[in-house]
């Protein structure tokens, strides 16, 4: 350890993010979509006048916010942007949860949030999953300094219908509930729409999944202009041009193609339905999706070792070495052609 750190830097235990390996691997490690951006987004790329980089972005980001609040049907008043949605949790951490009281989220669930609770001295509660993995919203209590929750959670994938978070908010209602959305475009249900009745909800995604741009870190937060504002004083503390005019002028193009987007999307569930499938054949189990990954777990194979066999032969997936995950490995969904490798080579391996 240095010794000029800081000593609240040298208690950190920092996020560990997923291998990005230098040489050529097929990757179903970190959740990234399999299929390039919009057309549009390339386009961007191709014509965007070099010279207006020279200036400043727009601190408030105003032309990208206007397209999110159309994309989910909210005022631009209503929607925070940040560099990737890591950035936008971090600043929700401190604007709402650095209180007296913990902070709620289930045991096993996005692996930044217990960082961001030791990065800001914020106690943490977790609340174990129910007996088929899935976060369960009636242990929640009010006695804290709010909620957090990934929806469809990671690395479960189980997502909550809006309906039964609507019940959750009907209960919690002084603290901040914020709902992550990162994957909720594969089979999830948004919460969005009950940010009206709810003034406590706030709802995060991010460009990373299922608009195909985890390299450009565009992330957003939509909620009541209350929430809002506290993020915005947080952010204008720190970084007051978090989002850069291109990433701004890509993050537009990419919300404007409908179109793409659903194809793009259809295409992974599609992928996923029949992955699953060739993979309980071989006698995995699976837990049911709503993500781009999937969790699974073979009873006669160690998990571990089909990690290292799989890496073997050039295909890279995610395994949690702790307690309660040792047993699983988390797998990304890219192209057919890509989990046929993949199934071809657990073939070879659970033989």
């Amino acid at each position: 350890m240095s010794q000029f750190w800081s000593p609240a830097v040298r208690e950190l235990t920092p996020y560990v993010p997923g291998e990005q390996p230098r040489e050529k691997l097929i990757k179903l490690n970190t959740n990234e979509n399999p299929y390039p951006p919009a057309p549009g987004v390339e386009a961007v790329l191709r014509d965007y006048p070099v010279d207006h980089l020279r200036l400043y972005p727009d601190p408030q980001s105003l032309a990208l916010r206007e397209a999110l609040a159309r994309e989910h049907g909210v005022e631009p008043a209503q929607v925070f942007v940040g560099n990737g949605s890591d950035e936008v949790l971090a600043l929700a951490f401190q604007a709402f949860f650095c209180q007296a009281l913990p902070l709620e989220m289930p045991a096993i669930t996005y692996s930044f949030y217990p960082v961001y609770c030791r990065l800001y001295r914020i106690e943490q509660r977790t609340l174990p999953l129910d007996d088929r993995w899935r976060i369960d919203l009636d242990a929640f209590t009010e006695d804290s300094a709010g909620i957090i929750f990934a929806n469809p959670n990671a690395p479960t994938a189980h997502g909550h219908s809006r309906s039964a978070i609507a019940g959750l908010l009907e209960r919690i209602t002084q603290q901040v509930v914020l709902v992550d959305e990162a994957y909720v475009d594969f089979g999830g249900e948004s919460a969005v729409p009950l940010i009206g009745r709810y003034p406590n909800l706030l709802v995060t995604g991010t460009f990373s999944k299922s608009r195909s741009l985890a390299g450009l870190r565009l992330g957003y937060a939509i909620g009541s202009r209350e929430l809002i504002e506290g993020l915005e004083r947080v952010k204008d503390s720190f970084n007051s041009y978090p989002i850069d005019s291109l990433a701004s002028a890509l993050g537009i193009a990419s919300l404007e193609d409908r179109g793409h987007f659903e194809a793009c999307r259809e295409k992974v569930i599609t992928t996923r339905q029949r992955t699953v499938r060739r993979l309980e054949e071989l006698g995995f189990e699976t837990l049911p999706s709503q993500a781009n990954f999937v969790l699974v777990r073979h009873p006669r194979h160690d998990a571990a070792q089909l990690f290292v066999g799989l890496r073997e032969r050039g295909i890279l997936v995610r395994h949690f070495n702790t307690e309660a995950l040792r047993d699983f490995l988390r797998i990304s969904i890219g192209t057919d052609d890509e989990m046929d490798s993949l199934i071809e080579t657990f073939e070879a391996l659970c033989h």
